[in-house]
């Protein structure tokens, strides 16, 4: 069976709707999703790793009133 495609830097930063230098500083402080670097130096992360963040981000944020 087949990977799904991991997604590219771009895409994940369009799906949490973040700056590039924002993501960097999260990453920075590994608070950001899972990512890992391809042989050519670009980060790809993969789709259940990405959803796992978003989960936690969730977890984590205190109920809305």
């Amino acid at each position: 069976m087949a990977r799904p495609p991991a997604l590219k830097l771009a895409e994940v930063l369009a799906e949490i709707r973040m700056s590039p230098s924002a993501f960097y500083r999260l990453r920075a402080r590994g608070q950001a999703p899972r990512m890992f670097k391809l042989p050519n130096g670009e980060l790809r992360c993969r789709r259940a790793d990405l959803d796992a963040w978003w989960d936690a981000c969730e977890r984590d944020m205190p109920e809305w009133r």
